[in-house]
């Protein structure tokens, strides 16, 4: 059997046109579009300010700091510990993001397969044919001829990737891999933050539900007092009436931070993969089960890149694009394939494997497009819009992602602030109370002086407990915003397989 040579000056033409065609966009990392510097022009300052109520330490910001992968222990509270481990294992958003990247991570492992590999197929086929004598050229009325036909073979074919295309869409498949692994690494780090926020929303609304209901038993028992000095002469009937309209006011917000404290409540069972009647071995959150980190590790911004996973996806999503464009420039040179058998035929069973069965055939094809249209140029073109579209979508990603963390670092310096305030609005507001009451009792205010005392120590309160629990918030907005520490090792308490 004689070998086939290509000729050398096509072999250099085929090289220089592999070279110069399918040259793809992406020559830089995402990394060349990150800025150097910090999150905000306005610098983040060392630590906050602390005040003497529970939640208000200070909090100390560490600039390059390592974020834990389980980083929701750092609130110290074995409730949500134990409630985020029960939804990492049960919720069906999670297991689909799962399940969805098993499924492309086969599809890449099929398409590799094909790629690096030749096709090979064992046949075995017998039938009973008869011939038509006009086939042959036989003058009508000639008797056809029946015969048996007994095959045995091996195929083999291989489709060389002189330009890339294979190899660039094989690319492609692996950066889907890659976006499905960032999509599941995002659903976990939603989930994981959704249910921390949730469960401080569901204690800040219980607390206040509490405060509310002590406020509607001091007004009761204030209005009671009122009707008793009534009767003796000593309150006029315009203070009853004013007394019963502020407690009026009071139990009328009530039903409303119910409704919402059971809305929160559903929504907690639902992230955990369970239905919303079934809160068994579910706590009831309150703002003193959830401790306030008091160290933030801040990552560098050259290292958000690496560490969101929404950035991450769009990565791939643009070097699927940027793939897509190869395959795109392949497809405008010829595609080479060779293909082959080796087998043996007989027409009866007994002489199949007899020496003069053997057949094979071995054989070359080339195919170059010439004219079509301008289909394959205006595919090429459209491959190239799409990856300009996946460059700015990416780098409207990073744009958002900065502008994220700026966001909650600055917000945790003014929640510091505003805690600070509230608390000293509510000591204020508690003091002008209480003196106003010993004022009344002394006659030197009217009943007007109290009901305002008593509205702004209401307000004020309520207010403090809104405070303690944003604050809270915007701290695990902050590892959600970092990225949420998924790059570190884990230690299995998850149940999460995030790496390979």
């Amino acid at each position: 059997m004689k070998r086939m040579y290509l000729p050398r000056s096509l072999i250099i033409l085929l090289s220089a046109m592999s070279l110069g065609g399918c040259a793809t966009p992406l020559s830089r990392g995402p990394e060349a579009m990150v800025p150097p510097g910090a999150y905000s022009a306005v610098a983040v300052p060392a630590m906050t300010v602390a005040t003497d109520v529970p939640g208000g330490s200070a909090q100390k910001f560490v600039s390059g700091g390592d974020i834990p992968a389980l980083w929701w222990t750092l609130f110290k509270s074995e409730e949500l510990d134990r409630l985020i481990r029960q939804a990492l294992a049960q919720n069906p958003t999670l297991a689909a993001a799962q399940a969805t990247l098993r499924e492309a991570q086969e599809n890449y492992n099929a398409r590799a397969g094909s790629e690096y590999y030749p096709d090979i197929a064992a046949n075995l086929s017998s039938s009973r044919k008869k011939s038509s004598p006009a086939a042959a050229g036989q003058p009508s009325g000639t008797k056809g001829t029946i015969f048996d036909l007994h095959n045995v073979s091996v195929d083999v074919a291989y489709a060389f990737d002189i330009f890339g295309g294979g190899q660039r869409e094989l690319d492609g498949l692996k950066a889907e891999v890659d976006y499905q692994r960032f999509q599941l690494e995002a659903a976990y780090l939603s989930l994981t933050g959704n249910i921390v926020t949730t469960a401080i929303r569901e204690a800040s609304l219980r607390e206040q539900l509490i405060a509310l209901n002590d406020i509607v038993a001091s007004e009761e028992k204030q209005l009671s007092m009122l009707e008793q000095q009534m009767a003796l002469g000593g309150a006029a009937r315009t203070e009853i009436l004013a007394q019963r309209a502020q407690l009026e006011q009071t139990r009328a917000s009530v039903p409303s931070v119910e409704k919402e404290l059971s809305l929160v409540r559903h929504q907690l069972m639902v992230l955990t993969g369970k239905f919303p009647a079934d809160d068994r071995g579910v706590a009831n959150f309150s703002l003193s089960m959830i401790r306030l980190p008091e160290v933030l590790p801040i990552s560098l911004p050259s290292a958000l890149v690496h560490q969101r996973p929404d950035i991450r996806a769009a990565e791939a999503l643009m070097r699927a694009a940027s793939a897509r464009v190869g395959v795109a420039n392949a497809n405008l040179y010829p595609q080479i394939t060779l293909n082959g058998s080796y087998g043996l035929q007989s027409g009866s069973m007994k002489d199949l494997f007899d020496a003069n069965s053997t057949v094979w055939n071995l054989g070359a094809g080339i195919v170059q497009p010439i004219f079509n249209g301008g289909k394959l140029r205006a595919q090429q073109r459209a491959s190239m819009a799409a990856y300009d579209a996946a460059k700015a979508r990416f780098r409207q990603t990073l744009l958002t992602s900065f502008g994220n963390v700026a966001d909650v670092l600055r917000a945790l310096e003014t929640d510091a602030s505003a805690l600070k305030a509230q608390a000293d609005a509510e000591t204020a507001a508690a003091a002008s109370l209480e003196m106003t009451r010993q004022q009344l009792v002394a006659g030197a205010v009217n009943y007007i002086f109290l009901l305002n005392a008593e509205r702004q120590y209401q307000q004020a309160r309520i207010n403090l407990i809104q405070a303690r629990a944003e604050r809270l918030s915007d701290t695990a907005a902050l590892f959600q915003a970092l990225g949420g520490g998924w790059w570190d090792p884990f230690d299995g308490r998850t149940g999460v397989t995030l790496k390979e």
